[in-house]
This record gives structure tokens, C-alpha cells and sequence, in this order.
């Protein structure tokens, strides 16, 4: 069930990407993935097309139900008179972190552009160009999604993530090369993910990616000093080079009317498995479980009955 770099069937990296996506669910970044290292560019949108789906799903996490909104009415420029949305913004958000912003200084906040003093500017700008700031706030650029104020997120406007997508060539015992990618198994959801997060003020993504992967997969939060170096060694290792797969809005469940997620996706693609194969994976933070897709994918197909 994994692809194989000897074998150039077009009609198995179709099925490949089928299965994917089915596994992954929140993961439409693998076929991406896929034709980075083993196909010549193309266009991003030809594999990922992140509608504006999940964002108006009713149920919000830890919160109330978001207003339905139904697909002909998410764009703002049509007019829904009717349109009453929730009204929310997480306490945790309210209480002031040093993550969120200060809602009683939303006059002084500066959208589109990077805001504030270093070290600690935000990124207020949006990878998908210039958005509306309606009544002071920003609006959403893919529409509405039910729900107005934070949510969960601690910034107005976007909220940027690093997702560090690390992957390798396997050797099966009978030569054959399968693709391999890190996974974190959600300790709140259950879920698979990339092993990413936000991405700290003044902080690069680069940086962000790389920080994310250590505390996630490799468990660099936990580990004792001596462990904590030779874990960076190897993570600087993989991480000298990456290839950018995607950069722009994420359809994400958090997400508001004047909130929302990006994110910039990096490949950091262990060609040969040199460096890869040393890691000793753990999971971190939020994280239940790490390891490589390959055998979970094999898992899921033959629970489909396929070969």
C-alpha cells in the first residue's frame, strides 16, 4: 500500500492519493508531499484544495453552536440580512496570555502588516493578500463561517502555524523503497496530524517548524539536558534544507468571522534515511503517539478490502 519509488504507475499514485486522503482526513498536505519528492513540480491547487467546510461545522470545541451557514451563503458580498452569528471568544483567550491579543487594545492593533516592536512583532499580514477590516475588525477571507469574535484563537485576524513535514525512503526487505512521513496521533481528538503548532511572536517559521517537530515527535520537551543536545544535532541535521509545500488559509474547526488559521508547510525530506533512521520518535505536548504513515496505511487498506 505505500508507493513505491520503483514502480511509476500513474494509476497507483492516483490510488495512493485516494488512500491518503482518506486516511489523514485533515491531512490534504501528503499528496503534496508525494509529488515533491518523487514527481516534477506542478500546481498546488491540482492536490489541495482547501474549501471552506470545516470552519462552519455547528459544533464549536468547548464552546456553543456556531449559526448555519448554508454553502450559497458564505461569501460576504451576498446579502443575508438574516446572518446572526454566535458571539464567542474562548476565557483562556479572555484571560490575557501572552499569546492572545488584548482585546481592550484592539484600537491600537495595525491588521495586514507585521505589528508591533521586536522582539515580539505579530504577523498580522495574510498569506492570501490584503483582508477586509469591517466595523474595526478583520473579516474572514473565505466568508462566513457562523461565529463571530476568537473562538479559541488568540489572535484578530490570522493566526499563523508551521506545519514541518518530515518524511523518508524506506527499504522494504524485498528492495522495494516505501515513502514514509511522521504523524502524531492527538491526545484531545484522537486524530492524526503533522507534528506542527503556532508559530511564536517573532519567531521565523523556519525556526517555528523545526521547534514544533522536536517538542511533538521527539519529545524535546521531556528530555534531560544531555538528551535535549543530541536531539537538536539531529533535528539541525534534517532541517538544513526544506522545500515549501504549501502557504495560505487553513480550513480549520477554530476558525471565525474575524479569526482564522495559515499556515506554511515544509518538506524536510531525508533522502537517503541516514538522518531520519537515528530518530528515536516520542510524542510530546498534545501528542499521543508518533510514527511513520507507511504501516497505518497498509492497515487501512486492508481494511478496504484493498491490495
Amino acid at each position: 500500500a505505500g508507493w513505491s519509488s520503483t514502480t511509476g504507475s500513474r494509476h497507483k499514485f492516483k490510488r495512493l492519493q485516494i488512500r491518503l486522503r482518506a486516511f489523514t482526513g485533515a491531512l490534504p498536505l501528503l499528496p503534496l508531499l508525494i509529488q515533491s519528492v518523487s514527481r516534477p513540480a506542478q500546481s498546488p491547487s491540482k492536490f489541495l484544495r482547501m474549501s471552506h467546510t470545516v470552519a462552519r461545522k455547528i459544533q464549536y470545541t468547548g464552546g456553543p453552536d456556531k449559526f448555519l451557514v448554508p454553502d450559497d451563503k458564505v461569501a460576504f458580498s451576498i446579502p443575508w440580512p438574516e446572518y446572526a452569528p454566535t458571539d464567542y471568544t474562548a476565557q483562556s483567550v479572555l484571560a490575557k496570555p501572552e499569546w492572545a491579543d488584548d482585546k481592550d487594545k484592539l484600537a491600537e492593533i495595525k491588521f495586514n502588516v507585521l505589528d508591533g516592536v521586536k522582539p515580539k512583532q505579530v504577523n498580522r499580514a495574510s498569506h492570501n493578500g490584503t483582508y477586509k477590516i469591517v466595523d474595526g475588525l478583520p473579516q474572514n477571507p473565505r466568508g462566513r463561517t457562523g461565529m463571530k469574535g476568537r473562538g479559541l484563537l488568540g489572535h484578530f485576524g490570522p493566526n499563523h502555524a508551521a506545519d514541518p513535514v518530515v518524511s523518508r525512503w524506506k527499504t522494504l526487505d524485498n528492495g522495494e523503497r516505501v515513502l514514509e512521513v511522521v504523524l502524531i496521533k492527538r491526545k484531545d481528538c484522537g486524530e492524526w496530524a503533522i507534528p506542527g503548532g503556532m508559530v511564536d511572536a517573532g519567531e521565523a517559521v523556519s525556526m517555528a517548524a523545526k521547534r514544533e517537530f522536536g517538542e511533538e515527535a521527539l519529545d524535546a520537551v521531556d528530555a534531560d539536558a544531555e538528551g535535549k543536545i543530541a536531539i537538536e544535532k539531529q533535528v539541525d541535521s534534517l532541517f538544513k534544507n526544506g522545500e515549501e509545500l504549501y502557504k495560505g488559509y487553513v480550513d480549520d474547526p477554530r476558525n471565525t468571522d474575524n479569526a482564522w488559521m495559515e499556515t506554511v508547510a515544509m518538506n524536510f525530506h531525508d533522502e537517503t534515511g541516514d538522518v531520519f533512521g537515528k530518530f528515536k520518535l516520542a510524542a510530546g505536548g498534545g501528542a499521543g503517539g508518533g510514527g511513520g504513515i507507511s504501516a497505518s496505511m497498509r492497515a487501512m487498506a486492508a481494511e478496504r478490502g484493498e491490495s
